[in-house]
């Protein structure tokens, strides 16, 4: 099949797909170059195929992603990939998607911020069968990453995500509000979390932060736009290509980043988690994206006796522990620990709210685990010690390739 890539109403490139895996087979006549996915490179005319390739089949749903198995029975369909062309690659996160050759398709008519969508397939990736029944695929479900059961709903005219935990402890949408709540205490930017339940299970819930004329471009595609040297540790990467793309201040956004899932015990900030907001229409770079989806953290699938503050807990997106990544912080200076006082308390109330998930004794490791960190970071920070950037403790380098 053959297509226009689109951004918004502009054609960058055609291109062909393959009718089977979706993957792009060709790359015909490119109309604007500099509207191209960021981190794929084009020379002497010629667009990097694989890049692209990459680029657009990560759009897709993973295939880690809990209940996809079934969700593929009941769709009659082989892999995830096949829904991309479903609903012309279009997401809540970017202004991509793609145009049959030869259609008179605007993307004002059919994207996804000012048009309803279909929930056939939130419903089905979400475990409510509707096998036997006609499908709509027009939904921005087909384009959603992360190995957690998720699907987005207009609630009240905004376009809000809704996510699960995972068994036994369902955890993960309580520690997105306290992470929510944490960063609103500390003056951290970052994405509002509540919480709501269906059937008997607790999802979080939040606004889309991106709009019809912004998107979120990943660390991950941001890192792919220089070549690392081999004495480059990847938070300096990350800099560097931060600096190269002419967006400032991005140390301080990592600084507070990097506090935060200390603080949390965050094991999963990976490359694709975090990164930068463009504006789609002048390709203006705004500045760090809100910190977002924070809820494998505070010991979320742990037993409580193996929750502590102690030791390697693991860690992302620059070093493996966070004893080792705390170190990177440039300066401490934004920091008001005072501002957490009687937060325990809150964090305490938040976890009551997840009933038969959280016993006393679960919760009684979180809460001492937290208030342990938060000493030890009340320490650090009063010594301001110098940003250490130790390669040897760096995470690997095509860390976040598992969730593309």
């Amino acid at each position: 099949m053959n297509y226009t890539l689109m951004h918004k109403e502009l054609p960058v490139a055609d291109m062909e797909l393959d009718e089977t895996t979706a993957a792009v087979l060709k790359i015909g006549q490119v109309y604007h170059s500099e509207h191209l996915p960021v981190g794929v490179g084009i020379k002497n005319g010629v667009v990097d195929r694989a890049a692209l390739n990459t680029w657009w089949l990560d759009r897709s749903i993973p295939a880690s992603r809990s209940g996809v198995r079934l969700a593929l029975e009941v769709l009659n369909i082989p892999d995830t990939k096949v829904l991309l062309t479903r609903c012309f690659g279009m997401s809540l996160s970017d202004q991509y998607w793609i145009r049959p050759i030869a259609s008179d398709l605007r993307w004002s008519a059919v994207n996804f911020f000012e048009n309803a969508f279909s929930e056939d397939i939130g419903d089905v990736l979400l475990g409510k069968n509707k096998k036997n029944e006609i499908i709509d695929f027009g939904s921005p479900d087909n384009t959603s990453d992360g190995y957690l059961k998720k699907r987005w709903k207009i609630i009240g005219g905004n376009r809000c995500l809704i996510k699960s935990g995972s068994n036994p402890f369902m955890q993960q949408p309580f520690n997105e509000v306290i992470a929510s709540k944490l960063a609103e205490r500390l003056g951290i930017p970052h994405v509002s979390y509540s919480l709501t339940w269906d059937g008997g299970i607790p999802y979080s819930i939040c606004e889309d932060f991106i709009s019809k004329d912004t998107e979120l471009v990943s660390a991950w595609r941001i890192m792919q736009t220089k070549k690392k040297g081999n004495s480059t540790s990847v938070y300096q990467h990350y800099l560097d290509c931060c600096t190269q793309l002419g967006v400032e201040n991005v140390a301080h956004a990592v600084d507070q980043m990097i506090v935060l899932d200390f603080l949390i015990a965050n094991e999963d900030r990976h490359q694709n988690n975090f990164g930068l907001v463009r504006n789609a229409n002048t390709l203006e770079w705004l500045g760090a994206a809100p910190i977002f989806d924070s809820g494998s953290a505070l010991g979320y699938d742990k037993l409580a006796n193996q929750i502590t503050a102690y030791g390697n807990i693991e860690c992302k997106p620059f070093k493996k522990t966070h004893s080792e990544q705390l170190k990177l912080v440039r300066s401490f200076d934004w920091l008001d620990l005072g501002k957490l006082t009687g937060f325990d308390e809150e964090m305490g109330e938040i976890l009551d709210s997840a009933g038969d998930y959280m016993d006393v004794v679960r919760k009684k490791a979180i809460l001492n685990a937290f208030s342990t960190r938060l000493g030890m970071l009340a320490e650090t920070s009063a010594r301001q010690i110098n940003t250490v950037d130790n390669m040897e403790s760096d995470v690997e380098v095509d860390s976040a390739e598992k969730y593309l």
